[in-house]
This record gives structure tokens, C-alpha cells and sequence, in this order.
């Protein structure tokens, strides 16, 4: 992964976001988010995930990042998407991770 890639966030085949990586922190990526018209009818979710953040409410943080991965997939610059992701979004920042595989409970 380099600076500068483009990584893109979907709700079904259409492209909401696009995220221009700046900096990564293992396991953690940054970048700047470029919403297009599709991503404001996402961005509540992503305020109420901050909010939940700041109050340190994980049951609701979890209940949150479900919802956002079941209305939304991210996609790696070459156009696969990732199995599991979480991410965050603030104004214009976005900090995500992914996981190739997705996790089970066995």
C-alpha cells in the first residue's frame, strides 16, 4: 500500500466515497475522504459512530460498525473488495482497516 492510492467505498455497485490513503499506523489507514452525492445518505451513521466514540459506548460502536458493513463494502484500489473493514469517517478524514477474511465466531 503507498500514499496516494485510491481506496473506494460502495453502497451495492455504485461508488459513494473514495479515500486518498495519506498515512497508515499498522493496523490502521488515513486518508482523505471525497464523498460523492451517494455518501450523505451514509454520513449520520458515521456521526453517530463518533458520538458513540466519545462516550465510550462500545455496545452501541459495535452495533454501529455492523450496520455500516452491511450497507456498505470497501474496495482496494484494483477493484476487489475486502471481506471485513471498519471505518471511521470525520469531515473529510477517514481511518479504516480490513481484513482479507472474514471473522466467524467458531
Amino acid at each position: 500500500m503507498t500514499d496516494g492510492e485510491i481506496w473506494r467505498l460502495c453502497h451495492r455497485d455504485e461508488v459513494v466515497a473514495a479515500i486518498e490513503v495519506r498515512s497508515r499506523d499498522f493496523p490502521w489507514t488515513y486518508g482523505r475522504l471525497r464523498p460523492l452525492p451517494g455518501f450523505e445518505h451514509f454520513r449520520p451513521l458515521f456521526v453517530a459512530r463518533n458520538a458513540a466514540l466519545d462516550a465510550d459506548d462500545d455496545e452501541a460502536m459495535m452495533r454501529i460498525d455492523d450496520e455500516i458493513g452491511a450497507a456498505l463494502t470497501l474496495a482496494r484500489p484494483d477493484g476487489s473488495r475486502v471481506a471485513e473493514f471498519l471505518l471511521g469517517v470525520e469531515d473529510d478524514e477517514a481511518g479504516f482497516r480490513w481484513l482479507d477474511e472474514p471473522v466467524t465466531d467458531e
